[in-house]
């Protein structure tokens, strides 16, 4: 099984992630492209698409920049995913390939909604506030591995992190919970 986030998506995320970090100031569209390993100019579209759908307010001029217009233990991890990708929901049949529901459900039909329920369920109640807290940023702290490759390794080195994860380590801890 593979459930797969867009680029846009996780690109989204990263950026909502070093603004939460950064809650109570503005960053720079240059800042968090750097800090959060995006490309710039994909960056820009992102952001305006967060803007459009309220979840980032924008300023321009030297003083300017992106912010979040909640704080981060409102905005969740499924607005951003929809801000940016839409709807997360079933469109097409797994069996048949037609849209889901045409001529009736199939046999996977109500398991697989339950399943997406739960994940968005999931999503709805993860914030950035959680995302951004000390607790889960020492969690994305590189350390040796295990050693033991029949056991799922807690230990990662930082080739094994993925992107966010290695980004949101560098974050000082004072700066991802400032304004709270």
């Amino acid at each position: 099984m593979q459930l797969v986030l867009g680029k846009r998506g996780d690109y989204a995320i990263r950026a909502v992630l070093d603004i939460a970090a950064h809650f109570g100031s503005r960053r720079k569209a240059r800042e968090i492209a750097a800090r959060m390993s995006i490309p710039q100019k994909y960056l820009s579209r992102i952001l305006a698409d967060l803007v459009r759908s309220g979840v980032l307010g924008a300023t321009a001029g030297q003083e300017g920049g992106y912010e979040l217009v909640n704080p981060p233990q409102d905005v969740t991890l499924l607005e951003v995913i929809e801000a940016v990708e839409g709807r997360t929901e079933l469109r097409e049949c797994l069996l048949r390939g037609t849209p889901c529901n045409s001529g009736g459900a199939c046999s996977l039909h109500d398991p697989w909604v339950e399943a997406e329920e739960a994940m968005l369920a999931r999503l709805r109640a993860t914030t950035f506030a959680d995302l951004a807290s000390p607790a889960r940023r020492r969690r994305m702290t590189p350390r040796a591995p295990s050693g033991d490759p029949a056991k799922p390794s807690v230990h990662r080195s930082p080739a094994a992190m993925s992107r966010t994860d290695r980004a949101m380590a560098e974050v000082p801890a004072s700066e991802a919970t400032r304004g709270r």
